[in-house]
């Protein structure tokens, strides 16, 4: 009886006064990640850099490729090899042409392998050459644990990457406007077709509302892996599960917890302020005209700090930038922004420029 009056009075405290935040999701897949897509934060992860088979979300890589190439409005003609190629297909016939982009379509929301094949030949000259801009992609965007083989994804002892590096390309591919439209298509009518192609993520079509694209895979020896996207609340999260026998419900898991112990807040507002600058007695006016938003959690803000690095000699003339302040959480430099001289006018489309020219003044920088 005294055991069961205590047991209820816990009950009680637990209901008035609840626990912040949750458990970490658990997750039927062998490896996970979860980051926020703006700053790549990672949220969540489990065995997220070992490398593993990755299946069919190989075509994140390919899709990407050819948006970049400037060929999507190119007619690729469909080889013998590309017919030939097993497993899932979008019925390509030997020397039939199809846009580039429809064969994007079908790549994302088919999972078509002839297709992978024809943009590989059309947009790398061969599917070896596409291959091999596939790897210096993958060397560019610090996916260090990765290999690619071929563009569709079967599997391969020598093709094969990790859960973090499949979510670095995926916040990659999301900056992409056209990207982005094609992997959230729920159908896509080609113009060579007189039927429309459905999407294969349900996470998209079917289970999650707040899914804005994805890409699916499965073979029977890689199992099946998924990198899912969705934006609730103003803020979007990337998930990536390789061999997930419940990767729905694991994507739908991290996704909701995601979203309710962590929010995008703003860490850094536009505007001006007095800044001290060396040999100058009279405070300076210095504007910033881009915030910094960060993923946090419930009492992380006091984890936020800021410092002011003003440059020993600045000229006050051309780039104007009298100096940054960067941010850091637990000390860990999370984002900067320039400072600049508070009486001149400033837009964003001066930012790149100013990146460029900063490095003319250096001198004192940290």
């Amino acid at each position: 009886m005294r055991f069961i009056s205590i047991l209820l009075i816990f009950v009680i405290i637990g209901l008035i006064y609840p626990t912040t935040g949750q458990a970490a999701p658990g997750v039927s897949a062998n490896n996970a990640i979860l980051i926020e897509q703006s700053t790549g934060r990672i949220l969540f992860e489990k065995q997220a850099h070992e490398k593993e088979s990755i299946a069919s979300i190989t075509k994140i890589m390919t899709a990407i490729i050819a948006i970049e190439s400037g060929k999507m409005n190119e007619e690729a003609t469909t080889s013998r090899k590309a017919i030939h190629t097993e497993g899932s297909s979008i019925y390509l016939e030997q020397g039939e042409k199809m846009l580039v982009e429809d064969l994007v379509y079908g790549l994302m929301l088919r999972s078509g392998n002839d297709a992978a094949v024809v943009i590989g030949e059309h947009v790398g000259g061969s599917e070896e050459g596409f291959v091999h801009l596939m790897n210096e992609k993958a060397k560019w965007l610090g996916m260090t644990n990765t290999h690619f083989d071929n563009p569709h994804g079967l599997d391969s002892d020598t093709h094969y990457s990790t859960a973090y590096d499949m979510a670095i390309l995926m916040q990659y591919a999301m900056q992409n406007e056209q990207f982005q439209t094609i992997t959230g298509a729920t159908t896509y009518l080609s113009k060579s077709r007189t039927y429309s192609w459905q999407n294969k993520n349900k996470l998209l079509t079917q289970f999650y509302e707040y899914c804005i694209g994805g890409k699916t895979g499965y073979t029977k020896k890689t199992g099946r892996t998924l990198v899912s996207s969705a934006e609730k609340n103003g803020m979007k999260l990337i998930a990536v599960t390789l061999n997930a026998p419940d990767d729905w419900r694991d994507h739908i898991g991290m996704f909701e917890w995601g979203f309710e112990n962590y929010s995008l807040e703003s860490i850094g507002e536009k505007g001006k302020s007095a800044y001290s600058l060396p040999d100058i007695e009279e405070p300076v006016i210095g504007q910033i005209i881009s915030g910094i938003n960060y993923p946090l959690a419930e009492k992380e803000r006091e984890k936020v700090t800021v410092r002011n690095y003003i440059l020993k000699h600045p000229t006050m003339a051309a780039n104007d930038i009298i100096g940054k302040k960067v941010y850091y959480f637990e000390e860990k430099q999370i984002g900067e922004v320039f400072i600049y001289k508070g009486n001149e006018k400033r837009n964003e489309a001066n930012l790149l420029s100013d990146t460029l020219n900063i490095f003319q003044n250096v001198v004192g920088w940290p």
